[in-house]
């Protein structure tokens, strides 16, 4: 018989083939092999929402392929992945390729070792046309939201923007944050610590205590510290109690593209790529899954490694049950498929990710770590306040001699804190106390990690929606950008009391700093704030929560599709005209103040190539763009006139100036008649003579980054910032994932500019 079994990702491919032997021919669709017609909306309104699917030109050969192969098979197996995408990728070659029910077998399998291929080919199933349906009803629903809003974008603020069930909502909760941020006002405290030495323990024994109040100014806490002198400190109160720490479950998408950003630094599309590659290699089980279910033989092997490297008293075998809103995948978290693998071959990224998903299902398996939390209550003889201190000891450290669980806005647990063996009434000898200035804290912004969190919270999205989602938004439009936003420097001043004297000292503090966060820019506020006053409705979390039941609904057979897309499509399409009919639309404009120099009017505004400076009228205005991460709203006077401060001489080279500007391309620097781009993130404002020097240099030698030349064809291959890629008459071009860059031929090379040009075509 023959056998052509197909699945998604030429990754999978030779694994899947080694498996199968002979029998069977294994092909990949590369994803979708059909979607939406891209001309005009795709979808037949008239008729129930009918999509109009179209075979995209860049996977005509592979249907044909395909086609020519599955006529010549007794059996075509379609084997794309388990959840509602993949099932929907079935059914779409079941009908492109004019599949019958007789000879098409669907099997599914979440990982890909030889056990789960063969038993799924043991066990084939139908298509499940409710999963399908619910895929159908989300690509439906997001091109009419897309296709709708989107061109009102165009008219009303600028071309090119687009707007997305998911991806709005998302980007509201950035600005939303940015907001809280804007309008909390932060406030100064001080905080009062002490080091203490328990009479009658060896000396060097120290115990730290924090105050438990704070004081509102330095007048109150010099108080304190003055009534400190010569007082006699003894315990006033002693708890303790046993605790335990529970493992955290298994990775689900979420989780581990949350952990992957805490432990690894890793963002949450390097995650996903990173993951896809261990999954299609056999290694992990399927990486897109809400799910934190282990198989019985996944418990079983993780008791058996554990009880033979740890002993029986740390296995503990759990099932955990899944707690995310409206879970879909219900198959198997994320795991490695052999347990036994403590370790892969890899590139060093993949490796760490292993090792993370390792230890996580591993540990999730173990015992519980036992503890004794410790609290101590220190009194002065002179004041009514409390120094407290808390220290955790660990009796068995359980899962934790394996893993411990990253947090989002404080640094990790550190080492046990062991405190000597004390008593109610002890003295304590006050060594050191110190009066520190701190401020109040806004919310944090979101990483990519915790927007995908927060996402899930409010049920919005899916593990397959996240990457994508953010990707749009921060590289896609320009919405958001990843990055560091600078803290305010703050003048403050402490106190230290010490051999009864209190001292005072002066230093700065930078205040609000955050690094690696999504910061919303001026279209994207703009487009939230747009979005929210004529489209509520759907920039509304509930909303897009209760979409994705109705999709889990129709997954479940429970509701005909096209009747969801009926009841949200009269009132959005109504609203959508109704919108289009008004002309209005006030681009945000601010007065900042007058600029000092020439006594004219500072302006903030927003215009064809976006947010924007202005100083006077007529015809001797004078312009500056904003900086990536400063909005209208927001920026003060003295930060828009640094903006003029440009073109700025940065000192000479080889008897030259090199000269910092900016242009519409972005900043740059000029030298001897020659300008060169600067990198990413640098600041012209900023920017060293000895940054300007290395840059000019490295231009001067471009022969430094060349792997290969092909003069005659106008070909380089380039060694560049993010790996190997062809230059081609001024273009770029990637090098396929698994091509050598060293061993290209002039022919290879123009092979992939021809595919890559094509495709974009």
């Amino acid at each position: 018989m023959k056998n052509l079994l197909i699945v998604e990702s030429p990754g999978k491919v030779k694994t899947i083939q080694k498996y199968l032997g002979n029998d069977f021919t294994v092909k990949a669709s590369i994803g979708h092999i059909r979607d939406l017609g891209q001309k005009g909306m795709g979808i037949d309104i008239q008729h129930g929402f009918k999509p109009e699917y179209e075979v995209p030109a860049d996977k005509k050969k592979v249907v044909a392929e395909l086609k020519k192969l599955s006529s010549e098979a007794d059996v075509v197996w379609l084997a794309s992945d388990e959840d509602r995408e993949g099932e929907a990728i079935s059914w779409h070659l079941f009908d492109t390729l004019g599949l019958t029910n007789e000879k098409s077998k669907r099997i599914v399998f979440h990982e890909i070792t030889k056990d789960a291929i063969l038993n799924a080919i043991k066990e084939p199933r139908a298509i499940d046309m409710n999963l399908v349906n619910a895929q159908q009803a989300r690509r439906v629903l997001d091109r009419l939201v897309g296709f709708e809003l989107s061109p009102i974008l165009w008219r009303k603020i600028q071309p090119k923007l687009s707007a997305g069930r998911v991806q709005s909502v998302a980007l509201r909760l950035v600005v939303d944050r940015e907001r809280e941020i804007l309008s909390f006002k932060k406030e100064a405290f001080y905080r009062i610590e002490a080091i203490f030495h328990p009479e009658g323990t060896e000396t060097g024994v120290k115990v730290k205590a924090v105050l438990d109040n704070r004081f509102d100014n330095i007048e109150q806490a010099e108080a304190f510290l003055k009534d400190s002198i010569g007082a006699a400190f003894s315990i006033k109160e002693i708890s303790q109690k046993d605790g335990v720490k529970v493992p955290a479950a298994p990775f689900t998408t979420s989780t581990l593209q949350q952990e992957a950003s805490r432990k690894l630094h890793f963002s949450v599309s390097t995650t996903m790529r990173l993951a896809q590659g261990l999954y299609e290699r056999g290694l992990i089980t399927y990486m897109r899954t809400d799910s934190t279910n282990l198989s019985s033989l996944a418990r079983g092997t993780a008791k058996a490694f554990i009880c033979d490297n740890f002993g029986e008293e740390y296995s503990r075998p759990r099932q955990y049950t899944t707690h995310s809103k409206g879970a879909q995948e219900a198959h198997e978290a994320i795991r490695p498929t052999y347990i036994q693998n403590t370790s892969i071959e890899g590139t060093v990224q993949e490796k760490k990710l292993y090792d993370l998903i390792w230890k996580r299902t591993v540990a999730s398996q173990m015992a519980d770590a036992k503890v004794l939390r410790t609290d101590i209550a220190i009194q002065s003889n002179k004041r009514q306040e409390l120094f407290r201190t808390q220290a955790t000891q660990i009796l068995f450290d359980g899962f934790l001699k394996l893993y411990l669980e990253g947090t989002d806005d404080a640094a990790e647990e550190t080492d046990e804190v062991i405190l000597p063996d004390l008593a109610i009434g002890q003295g304590m000898q006050c060594k050191e106390m110190r009066g520190e200035c701190k401020f109040t804290q806004p919310p944090f912004r979101y990483s990519e990690a915790s927007l995908v969190k927060k996402l899930e919270e409010l049920g919005i999205g899916r593990p397959s929606t996240y990457s994508p989602t953010i990707t749009t938004l921060t590289t896609g439009r320009g919405y958001v950008v990843k990055g560091d936003k600078a803290g305010e420097k703050e003048r403050v001043v402490n106190l230290k009391l010490s051999g009864g004297t209190i001292t005072r000292s002066e230093k700065y503090e930078i205040v609000g700093a955050e690094k690696g966060k999504l910061l919303p820019q001026e279209i994207g506020i703009m487009v939230t704030d747009y979005l929210m006053k004529n489209f509520d409705d759907i920039m509304n979390y509930d909303f897009t929560a209760n979409v994705e039941k109705d999709f889990d609904l129709i997954a479940d057979g429970e509701i005909a599709w096209n009747s969801v897309i009926s009841q949200f499509y009269a009132p959005f399409h109504g609203k959508v005209e109704q919108v289009l009919a008004d002309h209005t639309f006030n681009r945000p404009e601010r007065e900042l103040g007058i600029d000092p120099a020439t006594g004219q009017k500072v302006i903030a505004k927003f215009g064809q190539w976006g947010p924007f400076i202005q100083i006077g009228e007529g015809e001797n205005r004078r312009f500056a763009h904003l900086a990536p991460g400063q909005l209208i709203e927001s920026i003060s006077l003295e930060e828009a006139l640094k903006l003029f401060d440009l073109p700025r001489t940065v000192g000479q080279l080889d008897g030259e100036d090199i000269v910092a500007m900016k242009g519409r391309f972005g900043p740059y620097i000029k030298h001897a008649g020659k300008n060169y781009s600067l990198p990413k993130g640098c600041n012209p404002l900023l920017v060293s003579q000895e940054e300007c020097e290395a840059i000019i240099r490295s231009a001067a030698d471009p022969g430094k980054d060349q792997i290969a030349v092909f003069e005659a064809a106008d070909i380089y291959v380039m060694n560049g910032r993010y790996g190997p890629y062809i230059k081609k008459g001024g273009k770029n071009y990637k090098i396929p994932r698994g091509v050598n860059a060293a061993s290209l031929t002039e022919e290879k090379c123009l092979e992939i500019i021809q595919a890559a040009d094509k495709a974009k075509k």
